[in-house]
């Protein structure tokens, strides 16, 4: 017991506590300056349910079209949408930094559905064009499962979950 109260007094222990304690507070202070804080919030006090919500209520969500008659087995299917989700978050970021940092510091929603041909991915592609959403459709290398310059993944926002649902509700999971 007294060697642990000797322990605890140790200028050595001491100095690297209060480091320790000094980074912390520091890196909190960074981190909690870039998260919103006019949040709604639940009854009991906690972030609400649902995705990021900002001001006006709305939530957002990144949505990944995956074409099914491609046949391309699971590992081929999440690297596609790794490179959809990159792009869109690379167009998302020069287009609309504000909604991108509510989509990221609450969770970054990704829903992914699926298509059975090309002509339907660039169809939904074309129509959300129209209504002004980021779209990127990726285009596969062809190196092993596909022809090469296939398309494979068609990336819709972030945007608002409204305005991806007005194109995109008939779609089912993937």
């Amino acid at each position: 017991m007294i060697q642990l109260i000797e322990d605890f007094v140790n200028p050595s222990f001491l100095a690297g506590l209060s480091c320790g304690i000094i980074s912390s507070a520091l890196i909190y202070r960074l981190l909690a300056n870039d998260v919103p804080t006019n949040l709604p919030k639940n009854e009991d006090d906690e972030l609400a349910y649902g995705g990021p919500i900002n001001n006006s209520g709305q939530t957002y969500k990144l949505l990944l079209v995956v074409r099914n008659d491609l046949k391309m087995g699971k590992g081929k299917i999440a690297a596609q949408c790794s490179h959809a989700a990159v792009a869109a978050y690379k167009q998302i970021l020069h287009k609309d930094p504000e909604m991108l940092k509510w989509w990221e510091n609450y969770g970054q929603p990704k829903i992914v559905v699926k298509v059975d041909s090309e002509e339907e991915l660039l169809s939904i592609a074309t129509i959300s064009r129209s209504k002004g959403l980021l779209t990127s459709v990726v285009r596969d290398a062809g190196r092993t499962q596909i022809a090469p310059g296939s398309k494979t993944v068609l990336a819709i926002g972030p945007a608002t979950t409204e305005a991806i649902d007005e194109v995109t509700c008939h779609l089912k999971l993937l």
